[in-house]
């Protein structure tokens, strides 16, 4: 069995889409239709309801997607298991987004050193895109970055999906937006208070406005979750924040989450690196792991499926 069909059936089943499957996997459309042909030709049923919209598995599919993802997690293990006897030495440089070194990287940091305890960490924090490029240019071995959906990963990177980080729009009581549903068009309206240009939320609003040829205007640029929401509650814009930001957040009573209709926010979290060598493959198991347990402690939503 050949693990590329089973990467492309994987995709398409979480992405709901062949055309949105075959840009994450750099593939043609027909290429990817003959990975998932040959793969029902193999196992002898139909694995996708293709007059669903979006694409479904079937009931045989569901199982083999949860079998055909636990199939790939044992392929990355094995490779680190070939590379055990490698002593993990030297420097792992790793990239964070400004949202996981507030929620919590100690943990995964602490099971790196109790793990590799030779092995020295240096991360650094910014925004997606950039950490993106240096993991390409390999200024980083590995990141956490967080894309949309619909963002087509370079073909020079493994990547593992470990959540989707969903947000909400909030706004000042004073505003009177709860109640009733709004349009992306009726948001428009409002300035907006957001953190700076490059930031994974702010960007997937910019384009969501930009398609719908709607203006966009941000009032102010802060850093920091708690900072922009006190600005939100002094009625200086509206703003986006994760549930999880914002249950912990001591404005959550002074805001309202305004109801979006035709606007989904939110972000994939994915795991990113390029081709390591055998002593940075463990870490980078570990360190992959342990950030998914993590968002799922946090209540962060795991992929669909």
């Amino acid at each position: 069995m050949n693990t590329r069909d089973l990467e492309a059936f994987v995709a398409v089943v979480e992405s709901g889409s062949m055309v949105r499957a075959a840009q994450k996997l750099h593939l043609t459309q027909p290429g990817l239709t003959r990975r998932m042909q040959s793969l029902e030709t193999l196992l002898g049923v139909e694995l996708l309801d293709r007059q669903s919209k979006p694409l479904k598995p079937t009931r045989a599919g569901d199982e083999v997607y949860t079998l055909a993802r636990s199939a790939l997690r044992a392929v990355d293990d094995l490779l680190a298991i070939a590379s055990s006897d490698i002593v993990s030495t030297g420097e792992f440089r790793i990239g964070v987004p400004p949202f996981l070194s507030e929620l919590a990287l100690e943990k995964p940091i602490d099971r790196l050193r109790a793990a590799f305890s030779k092995l020295t960490l240096r991360v650094t924090s910014g925004w997606s895109p950039g950490l993106i490029q240096d993991v390409e240019r390999g200024v980083l071995d590995a990141a956490v970055v967080l894309m949309p959906d619909t963002f087509s990963m370079p073909d020079t990177l493994h990547a593992t999906s470990l959540a989707f980080r969903p947000t909400v729009v909030v706004a000042a009581h004073s505003l009177g937006l709860s109640g009733k549903p709004f349009t992306l068009a009726e948001l428009s309206r409002y300035d907006w208070v957001l953190n700076q240009d490059g930031c994974g939320f702010r960007s997937a609003l910019s384009r969501a406005l930009a398609a719908a040829g709607l203006p966009f205007s941000v009032a102010v640029e802060a850093f920091g979750a708690d900072l922009q929401l006190s600005l939100v509650v002094r009625g200086l814009g509206i703003g986006l924040v994760s549930p999880d930001k914002l249950a912990r957040s001591p404005y959550r009573d002074e805001l309202d989450v305004v109801d979006t209709v035709d606007f989904r926010a939110g972000l994939t979290v994915w795991f990113i690196h390029g081709s390591l060598p055998g002593r940075l493959m463990r870490p980078a198991q570990l360190l992959r792991d342990a950030i998914a347990d993590v968002l799922a402690q946090e209540g962060i939503a795991l992929p669909a499926g």
